[in-house]
């Protein structure tokens, strides 16, 4: 949630971002925080964990609130379909932008993960237009190791898929013998980065799925993995081949083959000051289908939640190649699981009735929601509430794969539910669980 906010001392306008408390959110603000001083990214003014009440709530909820500069000046590609004259230099200015931002995330090892247009804001609605990178929601400092995918999947590269393949094969036990998870890097951002400026320049995106209403069809998937699409002549025969140039080295299949955030930044189309001054197409295109258009970008947002995965959990090394000293004196007992996960040691009657307990309090409120306090509105307060039940049951029942299972079928998303949600469906699966504790 996102509102703007004024400071009483300044008179100042912000942007307020409130999230649940959760390592998701902190995360999110640590990161966000750490790549904000650049002039190309939505700057962090300040960040508090604190608990409130909002009004129709039972009680205070644990949040991070984010105050970031105002952004006034609306999407990047709104301000393309409302252009009644774009250019190929007006793109080779605002790729150049971008460029500056994913390489100041780059510089500090970090991946956006989430690069696409409703992303990529403007400071304001003056002539001279500046465009800021928002949104750190799904990104992570990169050590090789990013294995969960996230992604929309108009602006997915090929890794990302192929990891969200492994890592589905991976969880069902079909690749049982791949002891290492396969892992993609910030050459993600890249491709995303030639999805951006492919549809700048035409209006439309190089990949595209050929089933209504069906977001990432095998089809769309099959091109996103062999790097095809085109250039049809109607729209790019306008364009120089600087700037297709540009984009076949973005959407490289190969990663190590990808053009980086450096190379961009060096490559004549950005700095040789030749790119055409003739009006494109890409806004009357846009304009023409502006409901497709707009149902596209919602399809983003939507399919993120339906796409996304759970984190890993983390896998410990056996006692017996431990180097830690004080676990080598330990090596008679059976510390592993056949599911490689930690033993415990005999259960604690108590924390056992409070993961119980846990459970049962969704099921109650799942079957008879309590009424909202003042004749608030219920939708509010019942979000609300159920939201904080579920991350206290996740943080007492850590390793109940049910339990998450249950939770992703009403669109949980390890931080909210992104969608309405079946009570009655998740009070019967989670009383399933409860009988096989």
């Amino acid at each position: 949630m996102i509102r703007c906010c004024t400071s009483q001392t300044t008179g100042k306008q912000f942007a307020l971002k409130c999230l649940h408390d959760s390592p998701k959110a902190r995360t999110e603000a640590k990161v966000h925080y750490l790549c904000s001083e650049h002039s190309h990214i939505v700057s962090v003014v300040d960040v508090y964990a604190i608990s409130f009440q909002f009004p129709g709530e039972m009680r205070p909820v644990p949040r991070v609130l984010m105050v970031m500069e105002l952004m006034e000046g609306g999407e990047l590609f709104e301000l393309v379909r409302t252009k009644r004259r774009f250019t190929e230099k007006e793109a080779v200015n605002f790729t150049r932008q971008i460029a500056l931002a994913v390489y100041h995330c780059h510089s500090f090892n970090v991946a956006h993960r989430d690069l696409k247009p409703e992303n990529l804001l403007l400071l304001d609605k003056s002539e001279e237009v500046i465009i800021k990178l928002a949104d750190f929601g799904f990104a992570k400092i990169d050590r090789g190791d990013l294995v969960t995918p996230q992604f929309t999947p108009y602006y997915v590269s090929p890794q990302v898929l192929e990891a969200q393949r492994i890592h589905r094969a991976q969880k069902s036990g079909r690749f049982p013998y791949l002891t290492k998870p396969y892992t993609y890097d910030k050459s993600c951002d890249m491709w995303s980065l030639g999805v951006v400026i492919y549809i700048m320049l035409c209006g439309y995106p190089p990949f595209y799925s050929e089933v209504p209403r069906k977001q990432l069809s095998q089809g769309m998937r099959r091109r996103i993995m062999a790097g095809d699409y085109d250039y049809p002549d109607k729209e790019w025969s306008k364009i120089s081949a600087e700037a297709k140039e540009v984009i076949a080295s973005l959407l490289k299949v190969e990663p190590a083959q990808r053009m980086t955030v450096t190379e961009l930044l060096e490559h004549p189309w950005l700095n040789d000051k030749t790119a055409r001054d003739i009006p494109l197409d890409s806004p009357s295109i846009i304009i023409a289908d502006e409901e497709a258009f707009r149902e596209a970008m919602n399809a983003h947002s939507a399919q993120l939640t339906k796409m996304r995965l759970p984190e890993r959990a983390v896998m410990l090394k056996a006692v017996g190649k431990a180097k830690n000293p004080m676990l080598m004196k330990r090596e008679k007992i059976s510390f592993m699981t056949a599911n490689n996960e930690a033993s415990r040691p005999p259960a604690d009657r108590t924390k056992d009735d409070e993961s119980i307990k846990a459970l049962r309090d969704i099921i109650a409120f799942c079957t008879i929601p309590p009424r909202p306090v003042d004749g608030a509105k219920e939708s509010l307060s019942s979000e609300e509430e159920l939201q904080r039940l579920v991350s206290h049951a996740l943080q007492h029942n850590p390793y109940s794969q049910r339990l998450k299972d249950a939770l992703i079928k009403q669109t949980w998303d390890g931080e909210s539910f992104a969608g309405s949600v079946d009570k009655r469906r998740l009070a019967i699966d989670i009383k399933d669980i409860v009988k096989k504790m």
